[in-house]
């Protein structure tokens, strides 16, 4: 039996529902209860919470939310070799797991969560981890229907996230993020914790959503910023031609410096381009 329940070790229960990893659905197993807990806590104390979680796969993290006093975990599992998994899980939590067999990418979770805020905690699939993300971004309603993201990325993609305008790893997600939430790398994961372990390190990122973000409109900030950073090496009087207008005249109403690049520009400036691209 494991050290935070009753149910038998990731191992077993991997090996008796077959549960090999696939590459095609991205999953890495977290084998490893201990850690799977650490990553529990990192988003928050969970007493009476409500989780989403997308990806359980076998369970390890399913285990230590529930285990770490969720009152809810609604989980999202596109692999249906999992399901039986999950439902042991179920049976030894009863009324406070739900299963919904499905893409995340297409399930609107709203309706499953009822009224208060809920946190969505992860392990996410490596091949659709940054598409969902974005989507949480760029929700039209906000604050969202989430209260926080704790979730798992590739560290690249974890830097991405959190960096700072004038730094390599700067670009449309680091705008998207800072815009909207308070992002933090809590921890980092080495590939030996994952089965099959992969090729890089793993990050853990908590965000938290803003109140009040600078105003603007999420489609015109990505189109500024998908212009800015589709070349991203040459100065924005160059790059956002291509949003269809007169870039200099963008530029100028903003009171920037024509000869900047994407990458100095801060999320208030471009926010401010893109209230302009509006206007």
């Amino acid at each position: 039996m494991s050290a935070i329940d009753h149910l038998p070790p990731l191992r077993e229960v991997i090996a008796r529902h077959g549960l090999m990893a696939k590459k095609s659905l991205g999953q890495n197993f977290l084998l490893d209860l201990n850690l799977t807990s650490r990553i529990a806590r990192a988003s928050g104390p969970l007493e009476g919470a409500t989780v989403v979680e997308i990806g359980p796969g076998p369970g390890g993290l399913t285990r230590a939310l529930l285990a770490g006093g969720a009152a809810r975990v609604i989980a999202v599992e596109r692999d249906p070799r999992c399901l039986p998994a999950l439902e042991e899980i179920a049976a030894h939590y009863p009324g406070r797991l739900t299963v919904i067999e499905g893409d995340a990418l297409e399930v609107d979770l709203v309706p499953h969560i009822g009224g208060a805020p809920a946190r969505i905690v992860a392990n996410l699939p490596y091949n659709v981890g940054t598409q969902l993300l974005t989507g949480w971004l760029t929700l039209d309603r906000w604050p969202p229907w989430y209260r926080s993201l704790t979730l798992m990325f590739q560290k690249e993609v974890a830097q991405r996230i959190v960096a700072a305008p004038d730094t390599d790893a700067y670009g449309r997600l680091g705008v998207l993020a800072g815009w909207r939430t308070e992002a933090r790398i809590a921890f980092d994961v080495g590939p030996s914790a994952f089965v099959p372990p992969p090729k890089v390190t793993s990050s853990v990122v908590h965000l938290v959503p803003r109140a009040d973000p600078i105003p603007c409109r999420v489609g015109a900030l990505e189109r500024v910023t998908a212009a800015a950073f589709g070349q991203r090496r040459k100065m924005i009087r160059q790059s956002l031609k291509g949003l269809g207008r007169d870039p200099m005249a963008l530029i100028e109403t903003a009171g920037l410096d024509p000869t900047a690049r994407a990458e100095t520009l801060t999320i208030a400036e471009f926010c401010t381009l893109a209230r302009l691209l509006d206007a």
